[in-house]
């Protein structure tokens, strides 16, 4: 009633490990403490921190894993130890858990055992220091009731256990749980993945196009400026298979020094890109080739008429005009 975060009672993974469908259960708590990277940090200086206390079965209902140190278990949820998300790691500039590096948590200071890889399902635990509930009870004054509660099922009946989530942790108010379904936002996540990429796809495309029509432009101008030339080889004994190679060869040339120009521009821009934004630039092979390649393709269409064109003027009207 008064907008405030509902709490579930200290049992309820036990609950709802009830359900038959229900593999794995684990539950949260979100705890009213700050973290900073040491005590001469601001106090006003919280990197939009948040700390949560968590049971060790967590990792193995979200499908994560370590990605330096290790989880909490039955031992270290008892003490000051501290596993971080992989946001948390970064804005507190923590490379790797190690006994010798600490951070402070709600004035006390815990010891970073682990760093977990960022977790799809549930993006909050990657801004998050997680600490064991013991630990919290004992240091930080948490109460013991969870706040949030992660469950994985049978895929089968992930609808129906859904359905009974509520009125299974909380009988008497079940308007008071909200339960989300974090593949539905995965799944939004991915449509607009692959809406963007269509549009990037539908850019690329209209800029072949364009480039095609340039390089025909291009050829079928210097066919025009040129019909002396094509005129004098005539007369001197070429062939129109040789003139038609000719000018097709030139529009070959031309789209792949620009395909070329292209693939390194655009591989400067996303190492440089990358580089900014601290990511590891990883470019396959296969898609810069396949670039370079469609630009040979455009070359290789745009150039046809220009020079069967070219093959089609007579000497005596190229030399007359030339």
């Amino acid at each position: 009633m008064t907008g405030g975060e509902a709490k579930f009672p200290p049992g309820v993974s036990a609950m709802v490990r009830r359900v038959p469908p229900v593999d794995e259960v684990s539950a949260v708590a979100r705890i009213d403490a700050e973290v900073y990277r040491s005590d001469l940090i601001p106090r006003e200086e919280t990197n939009a921190l948040e700390v949560f206390a968590a049971h060790p079965d967590l990792l193995a209902t979200l499908g994560v894993r370590t990605s330096s140190g290790t989880w909490l278990n039955r031992a270290t949820a008892e003490y000051p130890a501290v596993v971080l998300g992989s946001a948390t790691a970064r804005r507190l500039g923590v490379v790797r858990a190690h006994p010798d590096v600490q951070i402070e948590i709600g004035g006390h200071r815990f010891t970073v055992i682990g760093i977990i890889e960022p977790a799809v399902l549930a993006p909050e635990l990657n801004s998050a220091a997680l600490i064991g509930f013991g630990a919290a009870e004992r240091t930080l004054g948490f109460d013991g009731h969870p706040t949030a509660v992660y469950v994985r099922a049978d895929e089968n009946a992930v609808t129906d256990v859904r359905d009974v989530l509520a009125r299974t942790v909380n009988p008497e108010q079940p308007d008071a749980v909200r339960v989300a379904r974090p593949s539905d936002a995965l799944a939004a996540k991915l449509a607009a993945d692959e809406a963007f990429t269509g549009l990037l796809l539908g850019i690329g495309a209209v800029a072949l196009l364009v480039g095609g029509i340039g390089v025909a432009n291009t050829m079928v101008i210097a066919v025009l400026e040129r019909r002396g030339e094509i005129g004098l080889r005539r007369a001197l004994g070429a062939t129109r298979g040789q003139v038609r190679n000719q000018f097709f060869t030139e529009s070959l040339v031309l789209s792949g020094l620009g395909g070329a120009g292209g693939a390194a521009l655009g591989l400067l821009i996303t190492a440089a890109y990358a580089g900014h934004r601290g990511w590891p630039v990883a470019l396959p092979a296969s898609a810069v080739l396949a670039g370079a390649a469609g630009t040979l393709v455009i070359g290789a269409v745009a150039g046809l008429y220009p020079a069967m064109r070219a093959a089609r003027i007579s000497p005596t009207t190229a030399l007359a005009t030339g």
